[in-house]
């Protein structure tokens, strides 16, 4: 994991490759830049709708778009696609259009920005939506892949990128492994198993390390995949390891930790802590210093996994 990346650079690079098909169009909102849209903007301008900040509009010019055939690809930071949820809702998702929205810069990891515009709940909100898949990649070669695969879906999508580097996880074949609505195990144990996605992914893996040190063995897992969850592995770990803990850059109440807690209780419950953003607003400051404050860096993660392990009968 020397390598570093931001996962916005490999949502650009993504829609550089899908360029090639002719229906492939990039919308929007005064931040391509931000986004890494511009990519695909320097290559195809005729293929770039630049709507300016109305985020509103753009989410309907972008279901206007895939009901005459093309696949759209909208983006902005993740905060500012909340502005548009009416239309993604009944303008997109409602009619199950293949729009796929990119919010990027989610999560208090954003930074120095601060909360207005850390958003925290994207995950949460985007996952109440019927039809909708919801991911959050780690890097920016899982990005890349789970980017390309989204052209093939039928329905619609929200994929939340990071705006600071991160350490890369993946390499180019274990990223050809990866599939939408899929878990990917990057480390087996059976003790406890973290569920992570996004920023927290490395978090995990650190965890990982130094609970091997005190003798217990965890499964780490990338679930980049929200929506649909990956039920199947989860009950396969439940049963597995008897203990699980979720790590997400984003509220515990809706996000990964809501989904596998519901998961869980309907149909296989064994202890389960989720690391996240417990209930409140962030703040200025340097993601990794936020991650530490907030209660997300992998020294939580270490100290969730001991009270999972510790609840098990």
């Amino acid at each position: 994991m020397s390598a570093m990346a931001a996962s916005r650079d490999g949502y650009g690079e993504a829609l550089v490759q899908l360029a090639d098909n002719e229906r492939v169009v990039v919308l929007e909102a005064d931040l391509g830049k931000s986004t890494k849209s511009c990519r695909f903007r320097e290559l195809h301008p005729e293929r770039t709708f630049c709507l300016g900040i109305t985020e509103q509009n753009m989410m309907l010019v972008a279901a206007g778009l895939a009901s005459s055939g093309y696949k759209p690809f909208a983006s902005t930071f993740a905060i500012f696609t909340e502005r548009g949820f009416e239309q993604i809702r009944n303008g997109i998702a409602r009619p199950n259009h293949a729009v796929h929205i990119c919010g990027s810069h989610g999560g208090l990891h954003t930074g120095t920005d601060g909360s207005s515009a850390q958003s925290i709940e994207d995950l949460a909100i985007y996952r109440t939506l019927p039809n909708m898949t919801v991911i959050h990649p780690c890097d920016d070669i899982s990005t890349e892949r789970l980017t390309l695969q989204l052209s093939a879906l039928s329905g619609p999508s929200y994929m939340r990128t990071t705006r600071n580097k991160r350490p890369r996880i993946h390499d180019d074949e274990s990223a050809a492994a990866l599939r939408i609505g899929k878990g990917h195990v990057l480390r087996e144990g059976s003790d406890v198993a973290l569920l992570a996605c996004g920023v927290l992914v490395a978090e995990a893996l650190d965890a990982a390390d130094v609970l091997a040190t005190d003798g217990i063995e965890v499964t780490v897992v990338d679930m980049h995949t929200i929506k649909p969850l990956d039920s199947a592995l989860v009950q396969q770990l439940a049963a597995d390891c008897g203990a699980l803990v979720t790590a997400e850059d984003h509220s515990i109440i809706g996000g990964l930790g809501g989904a596998v807690a519901e998961m869980l209780a309907a149909n296989c419950p064994v202890p389960l802590e989720r690391v996240g953003v417990n209930d409140t607003f962030g703040e200025s400051g340097e993601g990794d210093e936020l991650l530490e404050k907030y209660g997300l860096s992998s020294e939580h993660i270490i100290a969730a996994a001991r009270r999972a392990a510790a609840r098990k009968t």
